[in-house]
């Protein structure tokens, strides 16, 4: 080894994508070492069916967003397209490094089986890999033991501030000497897309917004697939990404609740960011689930996918306006409500009787706030496969009439339907041949007949699902699973 190379620490930036309560960032800064902050778009997770354009220019937008930030300290992110190891073996042509911080990363398989690989590189190369715990979800556990006494711990410290001394970070004129070794990939986005922007700026944006005055309305509005779009938070992408940490959100919420007049709407919005951290740790503990039913006695539950279905539900075309406004609304803008994406899962797995496999990826492409350890367990669970959940079916004609009386999410994403009154906009289907003649509106030419009979699928899919409860291995794994995450202190 050429001791004469420099040596530098390395932050490996992943879903944590902020300065500010960064323990890798911290701890590497700690130690008083040169530092480099790294972030790889990394090949195999590019061409992950996951993921889809709309993150990584999520991603680009949060990169130039923390080069603003370094922009007075004469330094940047480190951006290369290329897999870790062939990264960090390049570095140590320039450098010695002898320790790499980053968060623990609660992702998909690929990711998992990079991760063995990237250890086993570093011990190799005698380098020690600093793995900090994120957003309260704790690695190796087999069941809940003190989990909420060890998450509350870790939502009790004060989030951790960015401070680099003098220096510390590399200069601008040394990380473009590294991009000359490296595959340099553009951070350039659409300037016309219409999903929210990625970074920490914006990301304290919508938090300050939320807090100082949307937050009224947040129990009133949660439901409601178009108002919930401004009186929800709409920080999940922020969170997802990590341009926000959970603990310093939820820090500021208790702090302004200590004041509010309206306590309510907070206490629930906090409750839901514990409510995320208990089920990426569900995730971290059943990594299986993310391709096979976490109870292992629906693995006998055989559904044959349709093609005609699949693309019907996916471009917003079965008959169901509630149904089609919601996938079209993800398509365009990676966002709805919690309650209109378990409807469209519901919708998928219940009366087309698909397998939420077949939707796994198509939701994941379109959440601009895609979050493995959410997205995996909510699936299940909506399509009623974990045994131990209240079984729901949603009606999406009584979701629109409860949750979009006026119709005006609806006519907003599904425009054949504008020109209709209230009620035939909700259910199309009911016009005779005459009131279509009177609204010069076909059925089946300019908005299709429903593609499956709600209340039959609904009642097999309630009478199979039912009865495979009483299944004995349903049972037996019903047990194992709350015995596994349910809490115990």
């Amino acid at each position: 080894m050429n001791t004469n190379k420099p040596l530098l620490h390395i932050v490996w930036l992943k879903r944590d994508l902020r300065l500010e309560d960064n323990e890798a960032i911290f701890n590497a800064l700690a130690t008083g070492e040169r530092t480099l902050l790294l972030y790889a778009f990394e090949t195999m997770l590019i061409e992950d069916n996951h993921y889809s354009e709309r993150h990584w220019n999520f991603i680009r937008e949060s990169i130039r967003d923390l080069n603003e930030y370094l922009k007075p300290l004469n330094s940047k992110i480190l951006a290369v397209k290329a897999d870790m190891i062939s990264i960090i073996n390049q570095l140590m042509s320039q450098y010695t490094i002898r320790d790499i911080y980053s968060h623990q990363e609660t992702g998909i398989l690929v990711t998992y089986n990079r991760d063995k690989s990237f250890k086993r590189f570093c011990k190799n190369n005698l380098i020690t890999w600093h793995e900090n715990i994120h957003n309260g979800v704790q690695r190796g556990l087999k069941d809940r033991a003190q989990w909420t006494e060890k998450c509350n711990a870790y939502f009790e410290i004060e989030p951790l501030i960015f401070s680099p001394s003098e220096n510390q970070l590399l200069n601008i004129k040394e990380i473009k000497e590294l991009e000359r070794l490296l595959p340099k990939t553009s951070l350039k986005t659409p300037e016309d897309a219409i999903f929210q922007k990625g970074g920490r700026t914006i990301g304290l944006k919508y938090l300050e917004s939320f807090l100082t005055k949307r937050h009224v309305n947040y129990m009133f509005h949660i439901s409601k697939p178009e108002l919930a779009r401004k009186g929800c938070s709409r920080i999940s992408p922020y969170i997802a990404w990590g341009n926000l940490s959970i603990r310093e959100v939820y820090r500021r919420t208790y702090l302004l609740k200590k004041t509010a007049t309206n306590k309510k709407p907070l206490d629930a919005f906090m409750s839901r960011l514990r409510w995320q951290a208990h089920f990426i740790q569900k995730f971290e503990m059943e990594h299986t689930m993310e391709n096979e039913s976490v109870n292992k006695g629906f693995l006998n539950l055989k559904k044959d996918i349709s093609k005609q279905y699949q693309i019907a539900w996916e471009t917003g075309q079965t008959g169901y306006p509630l149904v089609d406004a919601c996938m079209r609304c993800l398509h365009e803008t990676g966002y709805l409500n919690f309650r209109m994406r378990a409807l469209i899962v519901s919708f998928l797995t219940h009366n087309l009787w698909q397998p939420w496999q077949s939707a796994s990826q198509h939701l994941s492409k379109m959440f601009l706030d895609f979050e493995p350890g959410i997205h995996f367990p909510q699936l299940q669970m909506q399509a009623g496969e974990t045994g131990t959940n209240l079984l729901r079916i949603y009606n999406p004609i009584k979701n629109s009439l409860e949750h979009d009386p006026d119709v005006v999410f609806i006519k907003k994403w599904v425009p054949e339907l504008k020109d209709l009154d209230i009620r035939f906009a909700h259910e199309p289907y009911l016009m005779t041949e005459m009131e279509q003649q009177f609204n010069n509106f076909h059925l089946g030419k300019d908005y299709p007949y429903p593609i499956v009979d709600m209340d039959a699928t609904r009642k097999k899919a309630s009478n199979t699902l039912w009865n495979l409860r009483k299944n004995k291995k349903v049972r037996e794994e019903s047990k194992r699973i709350l015995n596994k995450h349910t809490y115990k202190n």
